[in-house]
Protein backbone atom coordinates (compact mmCIF):
# COMPACT_ATOMS: atom_id res chain seq x y z
CA UNK A 1 0.00 0.00 0.00
CA UNK A 2 1.47 3.25 -1.13
CA UNK A 3 1.39 5.97 1.72
CA UNK A 4 0.30 9.14 0.09
CA UNK A 5 2.69 12.21 0.92
CA UNK A 6 1.48 14.88 3.02
CA UNK A 7 0.87 18.51 0.88
CA UNK A 8 3.13 20.00 3.18
CA UNK A 9 5.99 17.81 2.50
CA UNK A 10 5.60 17.94 -1.40
CA UNK A 11 5.27 21.55 -1.73
CA UNK A 12 8.85 21.36 0.19
CA UNK A 13 10.05 18.89 -2.40
CA UNK A 14 8.89 20.80 -5.20
CA UNK A 15 10.94 24.01 -3.92
CA UNK A 16 14.22 22.30 -3.34
CA UNK A 17 13.82 20.91 -6.89
CA UNK A 18 13.28 24.14 -8.22
CA UNK A 19 16.18 25.92 -6.54
CA UNK A 20 18.51 23.17 -7.59
CA UNK A 21 17.40 23.55 -11.05
CA UNK A 22 17.75 27.65 -10.68
CA UNK A 23 21.27 26.53 -9.17
CA UNK A 24 22.68 24.66 -12.10
CA UNK A 25 20.95 27.26 -14.81
CA UNK A 26 23.10 30.33 -12.99
CA UNK A 27 26.04 28.26 -12.39
CA UNK A 28 26.59 29.02 -16.35
CA UNK A 29 29.42 31.38 -17.14
CA UNK A 30 27.43 34.79 -18.43
CA UNK A 31 29.12 36.02 -21.79
CA UNK A 32 31.64 38.50 -21.48
CA UNK A 33 29.95 42.51 -21.78
CA UNK A 34 31.72 42.80 -24.78
CA UNK A 35 31.00 39.51 -26.18
CA UNK A 36 34.73 39.11 -26.39
CA UNK A 37 35.05 40.73 -29.84
CA UNK A 38 34.52 44.13 -29.80
CA UNK A 39 36.99 45.76 -31.37
CA UNK A 40 35.61 49.26 -30.81
CA UNK A 41 38.53 49.46 -28.07
CA UNK A 42 41.24 48.42 -30.53
CA UNK A 43 39.64 50.65 -33.10
CA UNK A 44 39.71 54.15 -31.04
CA UNK A 45 43.56 53.52 -29.73
CA UNK A 46 44.85 52.20 -33.71
CA UNK A 47 43.31 55.87 -34.27
CA UNK A 48 44.57 57.49 -32.17
CA UNK A 49 47.67 56.38 -32.90
CA UNK A 50 47.68 57.14 -36.42
CA UNK A 51 46.69 60.27 -35.20
CA UNK A 52 49.42 60.93 -33.31
CA UNK A 53 51.77 59.85 -35.61
CA UNK A 54 50.75 62.52 -38.20
CA UNK A 55 50.26 65.12 -35.47
CA UNK A 56 51.73 64.46 -32.37
CA UNK A 57 51.05 63.61 -28.96
CA UNK A 58 48.40 66.61 -28.66
CA UNK A 59 46.32 65.14 -31.65
CA UNK A 60 42.26 65.63 -31.40
CA UNK A 61 40.19 63.31 -33.50
CA UNK A 62 37.34 65.00 -34.50
CA UNK A 63 35.57 63.17 -36.89
CA UNK A 64 35.93 59.28 -37.81
CA UNK A 65 34.25 56.75 -40.29
CA UNK A 66 33.25 57.43 -43.63
CA UNK A 67 33.80 60.54 -44.16
CA UNK A 68 34.13 60.62 -48.33
CA UNK A 69 31.25 58.57 -48.67
CA UNK A 70 33.33 56.18 -50.53
CA UNK A 71 33.41 52.94 -48.34
CA UNK A 72 37.06 53.95 -46.38
CA UNK A 73 37.74 54.53 -42.85
CA UNK A 74 38.57 58.01 -42.23
CA UNK A 75 40.13 60.33 -39.45
CA UNK A 76 40.00 64.00 -39.14
CA UNK A 77 42.49 65.19 -36.73
CA UNK A 78 44.18 68.10 -35.15
CA UNK A 79 46.30 70.31 -33.08
CA UNK A 80 43.75 72.72 -31.60
CA UNK A 81 45.10 76.28 -30.46
CA UNK A 82 45.87 75.03 -26.78
CA UNK A 83 43.70 78.61 -25.29
CA UNK A 84 40.91 78.30 -28.23
CA UNK A 85 41.93 81.43 -29.39
CA UNK A 86 42.78 83.03 -32.84
CA UNK A 87 45.92 84.66 -33.69
CA UNK A 88 44.19 88.41 -32.94
CA UNK A 89 43.30 87.53 -29.05
CA UNK A 90 39.65 87.00 -29.96
CA UNK A 91 38.10 84.15 -28.58
CA UNK A 92 36.72 81.34 -30.44
CA UNK A 93 32.60 81.42 -30.67
CA UNK A 94 31.89 79.14 -27.69
CA UNK A 95 28.41 78.55 -29.08
CA UNK A 96 29.53 77.08 -32.73
CA UNK A 97 31.38 74.37 -31.54
CA UNK A 98 32.37 73.06 -35.12
CA UNK A 99 34.16 76.33 -35.72
CA UNK A 100 37.60 75.95 -34.00
CA UNK A 101 41.05 76.96 -34.10
CA UNK A 102 43.68 75.12 -35.17
CA UNK A 103 47.44 74.96 -36.17
CA UNK A 104 47.57 71.72 -37.89
CA UNK A 105 44.89 69.45 -39.33
CA UNK A 106 45.20 66.29 -41.01
CA UNK A 107 42.87 63.40 -42.95
CA UNK A 108 43.64 60.05 -42.84
CA UNK A 109 42.59 57.68 -44.37
CA UNK A 110 42.53 53.45 -44.16
CA UNK A 111 42.84 51.44 -47.56
CA UNK A 112 44.62 48.13 -47.68
CA UNK A 113 45.01 47.74 -43.59
CA UNK A 114 47.22 50.46 -44.63
CA UNK A 115 46.94 54.25 -43.28
CA UNK A 116 48.31 56.87 -45.32
CA UNK A 117 47.72 60.98 -45.31
CA UNK A 118 45.71 62.45 -47.79
CA UNK A 119 44.77 65.84 -46.50
CA UNK A 120 46.85 68.02 -44.67
CA UNK A 121 46.66 71.83 -43.25
CA UNK A 122 49.61 73.22 -41.91
CA UNK A 123 51.08 76.64 -43.28
CA UNK A 124 48.97 75.76 -46.35
CA UNK A 125 46.11 73.35 -47.41
CA UNK A 126 47.38 70.46 -49.65
CA UNK A 127 46.68 67.16 -50.43
CA UNK A 128 48.47 64.57 -52.28
CA UNK A 129 48.70 65.91 -55.18
CA UNK A 130 50.35 69.47 -54.28
CA UNK A 131 48.66 72.43 -53.06
CA UNK A 132 45.38 73.31 -52.92
CA UNK A 133 43.62 76.39 -55.08
CA UNK A 134 42.97 79.33 -53.18
CA UNK A 135 45.38 77.98 -50.38
CA UNK A 136 47.23 81.46 -49.36
CA UNK A 137 50.67 82.13 -50.72
CA UNK A 138 51.86 83.56 -47.48
CA UNK A 139 52.07 81.00 -44.78
CA UNK A 140 49.43 81.03 -42.26
CA UNK A 141 50.29 80.27 -38.78
CA UNK A 142 46.73 79.26 -37.71
CA UNK A 143 43.49 78.61 -39.25
CA UNK A 144 39.49 78.85 -38.15
CA UNK A 145 38.53 75.50 -39.07
CA UNK A 146 34.27 75.09 -39.67
CA UNK A 147 33.60 71.72 -40.84
CA UNK A 148 29.88 69.90 -41.17
CA UNK A 149 29.72 66.42 -41.69
CA UNK A 150 26.19 65.48 -44.75
CA UNK A 151 24.83 62.48 -45.26
CA UNK A 152 24.90 62.60 -48.50
CA UNK A 153 28.27 65.05 -49.42
CA UNK A 154 30.19 63.78 -46.34
CA UNK A 155 32.43 65.93 -44.86
CA UNK A 156 32.95 69.44 -46.21
CA UNK A 157 35.59 71.93 -44.36
CA UNK A 158 36.70 75.61 -44.48
CA UNK A 159 39.96 76.73 -43.74
CA UNK A 160 40.30 80.29 -42.76
CA UNK A 161 43.56 82.17 -41.70
CA UNK A 162 43.21 82.61 -38.03
CA UNK A 163 44.14 86.55 -38.34
CA UNK A 164 41.70 86.84 -41.00
CA UNK A 165 37.81 88.62 -39.97
CA UNK A 166 36.57 87.43 -43.56
CA UNK A 167 34.09 84.79 -43.52
CA UNK A 168 33.21 84.71 -47.48
CA UNK A 169 32.46 81.10 -49.14
CA UNK A 170 34.45 79.64 -51.82
CA UNK A 171 37.99 79.36 -52.68
CA UNK A 172 38.42 81.64 -55.25
CA UNK A 173 40.83 80.50 -57.81
CA UNK A 174 44.60 80.03 -57.88
CA UNK A 175 45.13 83.03 -59.52
CA UNK A 176 42.69 85.30 -57.70
CA UNK A 177 42.70 83.38 -53.98
CA UNK A 178 39.68 84.38 -51.73
CA UNK A 179 40.28 84.76 -47.73
CA UNK A 180 38.90 80.60 -47.28
CA UNK A 181 39.54 77.39 -48.92
CA UNK A 182 36.48 74.94 -48.53
CA UNK A 183 37.16 71.49 -48.99
CA UNK A 184 35.42 68.31 -50.17
CA UNK A 185 36.33 65.01 -51.49
CA UNK A 186 35.81 64.97 -54.94
CA UNK A 187 34.25 61.55 -55.99
CA UNK A 188 35.36 61.66 -59.69
CA UNK A 189 39.09 62.49 -58.51
CA UNK A 190 39.37 60.30 -55.60
CA UNK A 191 40.39 63.00 -53.44
CA UNK A 192 39.99 65.81 -51.33
CA UNK A 193 39.85 69.21 -53.23
CA UNK A 194 39.17 72.69 -52.97
CA UNK A 195 35.94 74.35 -54.36
CA UNK A 196 35.01 77.51 -56.80
CA UNK A 197 32.91 80.46 -55.10
CA UNK A 198 30.12 78.58 -56.46
CA UNK A 199 30.56 75.52 -54.64
CA UNK A 200 29.93 73.65 -57.49
CA UNK A 201 33.09 73.03 -58.89
CA UNK A 202 36.38 71.75 -58.26
CA UNK A 203 39.61 73.24 -59.00
CA UNK A 204 42.90 71.92 -59.78
CA UNK A 205 45.56 71.64 -57.05
CA UNK A 206 49.44 73.62 -58.02
CA UNK A 207 52.10 70.74 -58.28
CA UNK A 208 54.56 70.19 -55.78
CA UNK A 209 58.20 68.45 -56.19
CA UNK A 210 57.63 66.96 -53.20
CA UNK A 211 54.29 64.58 -52.58
CA UNK A 212 52.63 65.70 -48.62
CA UNK A 213 51.43 62.41 -48.76
CA UNK A 214 52.96 60.19 -46.29
CA UNK A 215 52.77 56.47 -45.54
CA UNK A 216 52.27 56.13 -41.62
CA UNK A 217 51.80 51.94 -41.46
Amino acid sequence: MTIPTPRPALALLVGITALFLAGCHSSKPAPAANGGADPGGKQAAESQSMAEAALGKQAEILEHGDLARNGAEQILAVNRIANAQRAAGKPADAADPASIFIRRAAILEKSGGKWSEVLRCDEHVKNPNGYLAGTPAARVSGWRLEYSLDSGKGLEMKFIPADSDADGAGSGSSESPGKSVVVRWNKSAKRYQSLDQSMERYLTEVPTLETPMSILK
